[in-house]
């Protein structure tokens, strides 16, 4: 891959997937740890999949609102980079988990409007990275990977201290077009990359790469 945007691919859950990111030089791949997503992978196939990823590929684990006790078993058998929280953990408890488990901590933040951009200022001095996301449809089942954007003008040319990454709704369609007006240099998607929930398209993947290339 030769353009100098790093691509998460998240929610992989077979070999084939793994294979297909690391073909496309992803710089991330993501474990879906929430029983309620259709990308959820228990403890013990995360393990033999994370062992399957290249070196140089940064592996993260997706988990939301997660206790110290779930938290420890996956970390106890995952051989992880990168803990990504995705629910609703305060900048309190990001710098909690980054004590006890010796990670780099990224936090997902869900935007609609101007307004929710606040809520990332409390997070940019405890998390290592910031996801700045869709915020989820009140109601919604999952925090994320819901295959929606949002309106990308409200990040454009916003710095922050740590590294940010670019989800929701991401597609090869449109990356290019995101990146532009964001000027993101980390991308993060998962159904964008499917061709069914939970099911991981490699075609789509070459796509999306070569989208950015």
């Amino acid at each position: 891959m030769t353009n100098s945007v790093r691509i998460k691919f998240c929610g992989l859950r077979t070999a084939s997937d793994i294979e297909a990111a690391a073909r496309v030089g992803a710089a991330y791949v993501g474990f879906n740890f929430f029983p309620k997503s259709p990308r959820y992978v228990d403890i013990d196939t995360a393990a033999e999949l994370a062992a399957q990823v290249p070196m140089a590929i940064c592996k993260v684990a997706l988990t939301v609102n997660a206790d110290d006790a779930t938290l420890d078993a996956i970390t106890a058998k995952v051989p992880l980079d990168m803990l990504q929280l995705h629910g609703s953990e305060t900048p309190d408890r990001v710098r909690e988990v980054k004590a006890r488990y010796g990670l780099p901590v990224m936090k997902a933040v869900g935007i609609a409007t101007a307004d929710d951009l606040p809520l990332l200022e409390g997070y940019l001095k405890a998390a290592d990275q910031i996801m700045v996301d869709a915020k989820p449809a009140p109601g919604a089942e999952l925090p994320g990977g819901n295959g929606v954007p949002f309106d990308w003008r409200l990040v454009a040319g916003r710095r922050w201290p740590v590294p940010w990454m670019l989800a929701g709704g991401l597609t090869a369609d449109n990356v290019a077009e995101a990146v532009r007006l964001t000027g993101a240099r980390q991308v993060d998607l998962s159904s964008g990359i499917e061709s069914a929930p939970g099911v991981k398209d490699p075609a789509k993947i070459a796509a999306f790469a070569a989208a950015l290339a």
